[in-house]
């Protein structure tokens, strides 16, 4: 029986795949053992969002060769998919394998094995992502959380923002089959996990190319598709909550929202993607809203649900970001009043159409930009904790955790708010309705 050890990086929908190739290899009867153990065999699922993001990935398939250098090394993925001429010269990699057949990782595996004449020569498949239309469907029966399932529903990108490369490492959207997502769902829920989060590239966009909108022109469906699909979802039997990955705005119209807040499970946490609170920014970056349209969207959202919580990322740093430009982002992140942003420095992206802009940001401006808004966020994180002392939370039960001498458990409540029950009488994978009394620390409550 041969070894195989598996190592991912990147996203929740890179984290899926591995998951649904590390099932493939069992069910064929591979060992999978530790990243950190020697093996016959080591798969690297590689990220390409940033620059460093290359860089870890070439670095993993290198630490994979030392430990093993009798091992075959494959390398998996978005670095594979866009970096094609840097990995067929990497001697550290012998097969390379791109996006849209991760689902063959077995019968691309045992075909090098059978092929191979000389340990020197790599083997090579890597689709043209640009004109793959067909979803790649790998139904999972489990995942590595035991209490949270993550559910890919569809992959690629239309959008092309400026600063993002995703597109040409995923190519164009394409929805999963709803049936097949109801099927996974429901096999989650029967196998114990109270919560689904749907997750993939763009899931704004999904069931845009199932024959609504105009996918040529990158339009959208209006998000109809995937309300449709949450509530669908809503009736699955065992299933407790409903969560949404990453939204776009413009799909939260009054209308829509409406639907939402008319779906039970639902959880009341919307993460709307903004990256900047300045419209001249926005449009170079190629987002297809203003921070009016944003800011409607928000209190439409507000409106609709009990102090919904909120979540964002900002990009600071964007080329020709001047200092008032910055100025309006701090000041309409502070209207808003998110729960929590992710903050990410600009990170020049070859291939992208922001490489090439003028006005490029010194990385020490971008440093105290970052820096001022990791302050605010962690302001706003708090207050918003804050507001749920003395009320009542239903918490999903995760993790044991000993903190200050005690015994924990901890868990999420349906908006996503970290806390803490004490162990005694309580177990992992429950849900439970506790009065929230403090903090436990800066960022779990009790």
């Amino acid at each position: 029986m041969k070894s195989v050890a598996l190592f991912n990086l990147g996203c929740k929908v890179n984290s899926y795949e591995m998951e649904g190739m590390g099932q493939l290899l069992r069910e064929k009867g591979y060992r999978v053992v530790p990243f950190g153990e020697k093996a016959d065999i080591y798969i690297v699922n590689t990220c390409t969002v940033t620059n460093i993001a290359d860089r870890k990935s070439r670095q993993m398939l290198h630490r994979a060769r030392q430990m093993n250098p009798e091992a075959v090394v494959v390398a998996v993925g978005c670095y594979v998919q866009t970096g094609q001429q840097a990995v067929e010269v990497d001697d550290s990699i012998d097969l390379a394998i791109g996006n849209n057949r991760k689902k063959d990782i077995v019968t691309i595996l045992e075909k090098y094995l059978e092929d191979r004449q000389d340990k020197t020569l790599q083997g090579t498949t890597v689709p043209d992502i640009g004109r793959i239309r067909e979803y790649e469907e790998m139904l999972l029966k489990q995942t590595a959380e035991h209490t949270r399932a993550y559910i890919k529903i569809q992959d690629g990108c239309n959008q092309f923002c400026s600063y993002c490369v995703i597109p040409y490492a995923r190519g164009r959207v394409r929805s999963r089959r709803e049936e097949d997502i109801l099927r996974e769902i429901s096999g989650m829920a029967e196998a114990g996990y109270h919560e689904v989060v749907l997750t993939g590239i763009h899931i704004s966009s999904y069931g845009i190319d199932l024959g609504e909108g105009n996918e040529a022109a990158g339009q959208y469906n209006g998000g109809s598709r995937l309300i449709e699909l949450a509530e669908r979802i809503q009736d699955i039997p065992g299933l407790d909550r409903i969560r949404l990955g990453s939204l776009e705005p413009r799909i939260m119209s009054p209308k829509n929202i409406k639907r939402l807040a008319a779906i039970p499970k639902l959880c009341p946490h919307f993460h709307l993607s903004l990256q900047s609170g300045c419209d001249t920014t926005l449009k170079r970056m190629n987002r297809h809203y203003t921070a009016g349209e944003y800011y409607n969207c928000v209190e439409n959202l507000r409106s609709h649900f009990d102090r919904p919580a909120i979540t964002t990322d900002v990009i600071v740093g964007f080329p020709g970001e001047t200092e008032a430009e910055f100025e309006l982002t701090r000041a309409f992140l502070e209207k808003v009043n998110f729960y929590e942003m992710h903050i990410f420095k600009y990170s020049r992206r070859t291939g992208t159409a922001a490489a090439g802009m003028s006005g490029q940001i010194p990385e020490s401006v971008k440093r105290l930009r970052s820096e001022a808004l990791l302050e605010l966020t962690k302001e706003q994180a708090k207050a918003f904790r804050k507001s749920y002392i003395g009320r009542e939370a239903e918490v999903l039960l995760e993790e044991p955790r000993e903190i200050g001498g005690r015994n924990w458990l901890t868990g999420y409540t349906k908006d996503y708010v970290k806390a803490a029950v004490a162990a005694k009488g309580n177990k992992v994978n429950t849900l439970v309705k506790v009065p929230i009394k403090g903090f436990l620390t800066d960022e779990i409550l009790r």
